[in-house]
């Protein structure tokens, strides 16, 4: 299931989900051992699937060989991996097609001259933390590994889209936009061809011309634009949204898009023109019994929750999460922040430094943007996550990410969560400021926040950022679900958590340069045993559910105030 609708109808598209043979490989030494021809011994799994909620590989770290079987008719072949942790290579019938780093994000690597018959496709995933790892070792999620979503073969022929990339730019009075595409086309053929290529916004034809390519050339068409009048803005409250049609002679790609305009102008944060307050919650794609390897019912019911609760946006944290759950983002009307996995205080100047690191981390903002970008509930790129903005190789870095998304990630706002807002530089590149905090609960008492508030409004002024709209990005506090006190109202219980909350959403409602606010977290996460982070249980229990989506007395609290907020402003 890749999208929440077909994307082809010409192109005949196989999903490899299902049961693949299994095997770890601690020593490393599976490639010269010959695995990338037969799985010696294996097992049989599911996938996709991560292996670290199988017995006996909880804590394992490492490398798994998977392995299937599957037919074709032939041909020019490509293959789609939707997930693979961490480092992935991949072999059709033992010979390398490629390799790919980056555990969330989408990659595609393409077969030529592919007899008709049984083949078979192998997959080593590496899970391997080391210093040139993104995330890093310290980390405040469980890394699992494996093959965490789909995967699928693709025929390709003839003159194929690879992906179309649809921009305008919205009139004045947002009733009109300027349209056109970036196509990317690929001949899958050995000879020089010419096809007609056509690009359909709803029932509006934008483009309709003729394109040659060599023999297995890529090519990026830019369509010249085309007005479209009367158009439908997508908003939250009604998220409208247009059918995009690309075409040859012999392929097909479709995806589907929404007008709309997001900015901060003057401190405030506008959707279409008008002043939002962003009410949200940080989410991690992950669970108990699926760990990374989520599934689609259980997108659609956290998704029911948050709206439920009252939000109107959602934090991805802290990496980019499945396209069909942003699909149904923008069915929804939900707003969206996606970023990458560079988090924390895992990586110091070292990493900082090290140029593999730093290009990791721009493919991944490549990938990011290439695969999620005609998606219109995303209106935040993230660029890095509370990583030390002390260190001066980090103002190289946000200002290199955050030149290329404001470049190639369309109308997006930039920004990155600063866990140091009085010593952070890179401010000067985000459009708006994003702040983690946890006063009352890592250190200090409710009362500091007002402090930090006046304190931090100073700042902005002094600093010259008080044209840029403040969001509260993390804040919160862990409970234990079902502790509940009648005392104290003691740390880890329910009550102290919904107290805390309280005193925040509150405060940041009423404080007027804030203009949005994401709670710490929607559910409880998994965590590692030995980070030294003060994870009860070994998950970090700040979630207002609980990790199987029980609802803490938190949530019914905030459920009240996110209501009420969206009535105030």
């Amino acid at each position: 299931m890749k999208r929440l609708f077909d994307d082809h109808y010409i192109r005949h598209s196989v999903e490899l989900s299902g049961a693949w043979k299994f095997l770890i490989d601690p020593q490393k030494t599976g490639e010269s051992e010959g695995w990338t021809k037969n799985l010696p011994a294996a097992e049989t799994v599911t996938v996709p699937s991560v292996w670290n909620n199988e017995i006996g590989l909880l804590t394992y770290e490492g490398a798994g060989w998977y392995e299937r079987t599957f037919y074709t008719e032939g041909g020019t072949l490509l293959f789609e991996f939707e997930s693979v942790m961490t480092l992935a290579d991949v072999w059709l019938d033992g010979v390398k097609l490629g390799t790919h780093y980056g555990a969330f994000s989408q990659f595609e690597l393409i077969a030529h001259g592919v007899t008709e018959g049984v083949h078979t496709l192998t997959v080593r995933a590496d899970s391997t933390v080391d210093k040139q790892s993104i995330p890093q070792k310290k980390v405040d999620w469980f890394n699992y590994g494996g093959i965490a979503r789909p995967v699928y073969v693709d025929t390709l022929n003839g003159v194929s889209i690879l992906t179309n990339h649809i921009k305008y730019e919205l009139s004045e009075d947002l009733q009109s936009a300027d349209v056109w595409a970036d196509t990317e086309l690929y001949n899958a053929t050995d000879g020089v061809l010419e096809t007609a290529l056509e690009i359909r916004v709803g029932d509006t034809k934008i483009y309709g011309g003729s394109v040659s390519l060599e023999p297995r050339e890529k090519k990026i068409i830019t369509t010249p634009v085309y007005r479209m009048d009367n158009i439908s803005l997508w908003s939250c409250e009604t998220p409208k949204l247009y059918t995009v049609m690309a075409k040859t002679d012999t392929d097909d790609l479709i995806d589907r898009i929404g007008f709309r305009k997001i900015e901060n102008k003057d401190g405030r944060i506008l959707l279409n023109g008008r002043a939002i307050e962003l009410l949200g919650v940080n989410r991690h794609e992950e669970c108990p019994e699926w760990g990374f390897a989520f599934p689609p019912k259980l997108m659609k019911k956290d998704i029911d929750i948050i709206l439920d609760l009252g939000c109107n946006t959602v934090r991805g944290a802290h990496y980019p999460q499945s396209r069909i759950f942003v699909d149904m983002l923008d069915e929804r009307g939900l707003l969206f922040w996606s970023e990458i996995p560079i988090w924390g205080g895992g990586f110091d100047d070292t990493a900082l430094t090290d140029p593999v690191v730093v290009e990791r981390g721009l493919d991944m903002h490549r990938e990011m943007a290439k695969y999620y970008y005609n998606h219109p509930s995303i209106i935040i790129w993230g660029i890095h996550n509370e990583i030390y903005t002390v260190y001066p190789c980090t103002y190289g870095i946000s200002k290199q990410y955050s030149e290329y998304l404001r470049e190639k990630g369309g109308n997006r706002l930039i920004t990155h969560a600063a866990a140091f807002p009085f010593q952070d530089d890179s401010f000067e590149f985000d459009d708006i400021i994003c702040i983690n905090m946890y006063k009352g609960w890592y250190n200090g008492n409710f009362g500091e926040w007002d402090k930090f508030i006046e304190e931090f409004d100073e700042h902005r002024k002094k600093t010259g950022q008080e044209h840029k709209a403040v969001i509260l990005s993390e804040f919160g506090g862990g409970a234990l679900y079902g502790y509940r006190d009648y005392f104290d109202r003691m740390r880890w219980s329910e009550e102290y958590q919904t107290d805390l909350l309280t005193y925040c959403l509150e405060l940041f409602h009423r404080t007027d340069y804030i203009q949005g606010f994401y709670i710490w977290q929607f559910a409880n996460i998994r965590t590692y045993p030995d980070m030294d982070l003060n994870r009860v249980r070994c998950y970090n229990n700040k979630g207002i559910l609980d990790e199987h989506r029980c609802p803490k007395e938190a949530y019914h609290r905030v459920k009240e105030l996110y209501r009420r907020f969206a009535n105030e402003k």
